[in-house]
């Protein structure tokens, strides 16, 4: 199936545009009383991983979850997207003849990269994918910019510290890792505790790693110039 999110590098010029027409798609939902950013709860009965391991189970039950859009392809009055939780990924499936209709009118623009809460019936396509039935998606929080291509994504090592909150939700693989590392220290934690020992926040030793965070960071810089001149020359 095509994904919307395999699309060319931005340009600045059309940054700028997608900017504008993020702003305006919000400011006329605001003028609609509909600001998603008045949105503070929306209560989650399942989770994508956990509706793909009870598939069977599942099958036919109203359930309700939320995430990010990460793709979005529509044929007619019918639209597939990928929508990304802290699980994983899980397909919707929207028709507009099973939802409201201004409620369907108003999910076709929304963006890739918006935060939406999606009720629905846990069902497999024809094409035996796992999907959700949406009977009514809400807007939760608005993308005001878009999310980085597909197959290029965040390459940039500066950009992905800079942006650890992209690279987390862009990279899963990223994610684990940090997963991993939270349940390791909190391990250790828990041992060190269990024999009375005592942890102490230091200072220095914080000081001392952003100083080699930085250097690490000229020494990348320093090396990408070089390559850069050397190819020059070439």
């Amino acid at each position: 199936m095509a994904d919307k999110t395999n699309t060319p590098a931005q340009t600045p010029e059309d940054l700028s545009e997608i900017l504008r027409i993020r702003r305006e798609k919000l400011a006329a939902l605001q003028g609609e009383g509909l600001d998603p950013f008045r949105e503070t709860r929306f209560a989650v009965s399942h989770h994508a991983q956990e509706i793909r391991d009870r598939f069977d189970e599942l099958e036919g039950t109203s359930v309700t979850i939320a995430g990010r859009l990460m793709s979005k392809r529509g044929m007619g009055k019918v639209s597939f997207c990928d929508l990304q939780d802290r699980s994983g990924r899980i397909q919707l499936y929207a028709r507009k003849d099973e939802m409201d209709e201004a409620d369907y009118n108003r999910f076709k623009k929304y963006d890739i990269g918006d935060i939406v809460g999606v009720q629905g019936e846990v069902f497999r396509t024809q094409r035996g994918e796992m999907s959700v039935r949406a009977r009514k998606i809400t807007l939760l929080s608005k993308s005001l910019l878009p999310l980085p291509e597909k197959y290029h994504g965040l390459k940039d090592n500066d950009l992905r510290y800079r942006q650890r909150y992209v690279d987390l939700f862009m990279n899963p693989e990223v994610k684990d890792v940090f997963l991993k590392r939270s349940r390791i220290l909190s391990e250790i934690r828990a041992y060190l505790d269990g024999k009375s020992y005592q942890e102490i926040a230091d200072k220095l030793g914080r000081h001392v790693k952003s100083i080699d965070n930085a250097l690490q960071r000229v020494k990348r810089k320093m090396e990408k110039f070089l390559e850069e001149a050397k190819s020059q020359d070439d």
